[in-house]
């Protein structure tokens, strides 16, 4: 050999190299093939674990390691699964074998019945496995039900016991165990929110099934989905989420709680995005939808989603719930599924309607009022303001003239004479002068005495918002540290509009002006009076000129009871409406469905992305069908955007859209910014055209005003640079 030569393989050598020599090959105690360095040591190792991989796999020898105790348990859940499949088959049919049991005691046995492949079989030793630990989570989960609480829990639970849902609990659970659908009515302050979930829940807990019971309820707000979450969490002693038994969910926020056994109230947004992923919520067992009665775009869509998986998860229980509904609909929509109500809870609300206003302010009219008064007799104001035809003109004035006669019964000519001119005037307006002058006798003159109560206000929008709390802002009378003003929106962030549950310091009147957001599910529990401008918000759509509007209408009697309600959930309140009882006997009963006056494009998506079927197929079985010309124009639409082809199926470009929560419109335009590289002012662009105002100011912090003059400041230093 040379004396050179420092070690490794020499080309002709004879020496081994991974190419000539396998690693099959077995050295003495398996050690590499001699030759061999450094790196291809390594490699060889390496081949030779992978080697060994692929042997166990072919020869299934996987081991569990078990001790007498874990055989012991493993064995009794074995024979109570066999003893639960043998029932099952008495019962069921033999095409039926794969089907759950729609009792709650029953619940997800799947997880129960052993596997029919080789007892030695790795599936079959970690189905037992799985076994022991649902068995486990349960035990654990008695014990911390059977756990000393806190002297607030108690204190807490002495207050449920109260609330006529308590009364009603083995009834409730009762008509949930024996049917799929239930619909549950109640009026405010029952408890239907926030008891019957720990209903079911409790009682899957005791009946030691708690691992296979996860409830999500639905809400139509987030400020909603919050506020209820953390009651509840307070109730069972518990925080909101921390793998606890109650979280939320909502967009850009969540506080979730642990996997199983567990409250979860979302968003009805939240809960259609989880259908993308599992198209049959396999891993709920209840599903409760809260406020249905709005009849929002969402709501409507994920109950016709429901109502066809119950179709197929005979195991899944739903549970609609309202305060002011029409249940019959719901009913029949459900194969007339049974319905339970709940009587109500709230304390005595004292009513004003504008005839008692005008008359307890002696208020008179301004001469903008008695203008639009004398002005409805020419037939030029109807054209321009009111776009009425003369029929409507000639029927507004008979009903006028016969309301102005029975006016005159009660109240004096000059009274009379300005409720009418009023009566005009809030046809179209807003009077705020009305209000504050409201406001202002209810702290000067209040009804009852030691009242330490807040006054909500109801106004139709984010401009009515504004415009109100600037008048506040400017009269002297609020310039007081005694006053609190706190504007609540929907599109407010999620902190602000939480301001609205602090209790103020002793002496301090809090002035909540806020939209419908404040009908429903949030208990604001230092409100004693309410004052209703009686109008909202509705998004309508004509088809026919491919317009869609928001516009200031007037609210239902349903809203007019949910709005009242909020003055009596803690204690007894008042509650004035801005609106005669002539209005008040005129209005409808239920708003119109926002499937019927919204346009359907976004909708028509998510059918298609969620594989629903056809467009027009699906919203024929929806619980109010829209019209056929409104459903044609928005898949003609959705194919000029190349969103559709021909055959109405969604594009590469289709998909992206229906997952973007914009109009189709705005998101094609932020996929193309984005592809031609000038997404920044595009993004501008899509904001302003989605929002009203592309910046977020609350109006009672002055920070937040100098801060949107430090960025404005800056935007235009930055354009100015371009």
């Amino acid at each position: 050999m040379d004396k050179n030569y420092r070690g490794g393989p020499r080309r002709g050598s004879g020496f081994c190299t991974p190419k000539s020599k396998s690693f099959h090959d077995k050295p003495r105690g398996g050690r590499p093939p001699s030759g061999l360095k450094g790196r291809e040591i390594g490699l060889w190792y390496a081949q030779r674990s992978k080697h060994k991989k692929k042997m166990m796999e072919k020869s299934n020898c996987g081991m569990v390691h078990m001790n007498h105790s874990q055989l012991d348990m493993a064995h009794d859940a074995l024979q109570a699964s066999h003893s639960s499949c043998q029932e099952l088959a008495e019962e069921h049919d033999s095409d039926m074998k794969d089907a759950t049991s729609s009792t709650a005691s029953t619940r997800d046995y799947e997880s129960f019945i052993p596997l029919k492949e080789d007892p030695d079989s790795v599936d079959h030793k970690q189905s037992i496995n799985d076994n022991i630990k649902c068995l486990e989570f349960n035990r654990k989960l008695v014990q911390e039900a059977l756990k000393e609480k806190s002297a607030s829990y108690y204190q807490i639970l002495e207050f449920r016991k109260k609330l006529p849902a308590f009364a009603m609990k083995k009834e409730i659970l009762d008509a949930i165990t024996s049917h799929q659908v239930l619909v549950v009515t109640g009026e405010t302050g029952c408890g239907k929110t926030t008891q019957i979930p720990q209903f079911i829940l409790d009682d899957a807990i005791e009946s030691g099934l708690g691992s296979c019971c996860k409830i999500v309820c639905t809400q139509p707000r987030r400020i909603s989905a919050i506020s209820v979450a953390e009651r509840v969490a307070k109730e069972r002693d518990e925080c909101c989420g921390e793998n606890k038994s109650c979280g939320y969910q909502i967009r850009l926020q969540s506080r979730l709680p642990r996997a199983k056994a567990s409250i979860l109230y979302c968003t009805t947004g939240i809960l259609i995005q989880w259908l993308q992923s599992d198209h049959f919520l396999s891993n709920i067992s209840h599903v409760i939808l809260d406020e249905i009665h709005e009849r929002n775009l969402q709501s409507d869509f994920l109950i016709a989603i429901i109502r066809s998986i119950i179709k197929k998860r005979n195991d899944l229980k739903v549970i609609l719930m309202s305060a002011t509904l029409n249940a019959d609909v719901f009913s029949q929509y459900f194969g007339n599924c049974p319905k339970i109500h709940i009587p109500g809870f709230t304390f005595h609300v004292t009513e004003y309607y504008l005839e008692d206003v005008v008359k307890m302010l002696s208020y008179q009219p301004s001469k903008r009022a008695f203008d639009t008064f004398h002005g409805l007799k020419s037939k030029r104001y109807w054209k321009t303001k009111f776009s009425a035809t003369l029929e409507a003109r000639e029927s507004y004035h008979l009903r006028l003239q016969d309301y102005e006669k029975e006016l005159r019964r009660v109240h004096s000519v000059e009274t009379s004479r300005n409720i009418c001119c009023m009566d005009a005037y809030l046809q179209k307006n807003l009077d705020y002068d009305l209000v504050i002058e409201t406001i202002k006798s209810i702290i000067l003159h209040p009804s009852v005495e030691n009242t330490a109560g807040g006054i909500l206000i109801f106004v139709p929008g984010w401009e009515d918002i504004k415009s109100l709390n600037n008048l506040l802002a400017k009269n002297k009378f609020f310039h007081s540290d005694r006053y609190l003003i706190i504007p609540l929106h929907s599109m407010m962030p999620t902190v602000n509009q939480q301001q609205v549950f602090d209790r103020p310091p002793h002496g301090v009147t809090k002035v909540i002006i806020a939209t419908n957001i404040a009908e429903t599910s949030i208990t604001i529990d230092d409100i004693l009076y309410v004052i209703d401008c009686g109008k909202i918000k509705l998004r309508k759509f004509e088809h026919g000129k491919n317009i869609c509007t928001l516009q200031a209408d007037w609210i239902t009697k349903a809203n007019a009871q949910q709005r009242k309600g909020r003055a009596g959930r803690v204690q007894e309140g008042f509650c004035f409406h801005l609106f005669t009882k002539l209005q008040a006997r005129s209005m409808d009963d239920y708003i119109i469905p926002e499937i019927l006056r919204t346009p359907l494009d976004q909708l028509s998506l998510q059918i298609k992305l969620l594989n629903l079927g056809g467009v027009k197929d699906f919203l024929s079985d929806t619980l109010e069908t829209p019209e056929e010309e409104s459903v044609d124009l928005s898949i003609k639409k959705l194919k000029q955007l190349n969103a559709f082809d021909e055959q109405e199926n969604l594009t590469a470009l289709g998909r992206h859209l229906a997952k973007l929560p914009v109009e189709p419109q705005i998101g094609k335009m932020l996929l193309f910014g984005a592809i031609f590289s000038c997404l920044d002012p595009i993004l501008t662009i899509a904001a302003s055209l989605s929002f009203k105002d592309p910046f977020v100011i609350p109006l009672v912090n002055i920070g937040w005003k100098l801060a949107f003059l430090f960025f404005k400041t800056l935007e235009s230093l930055r354009l100015f640079t371009l």
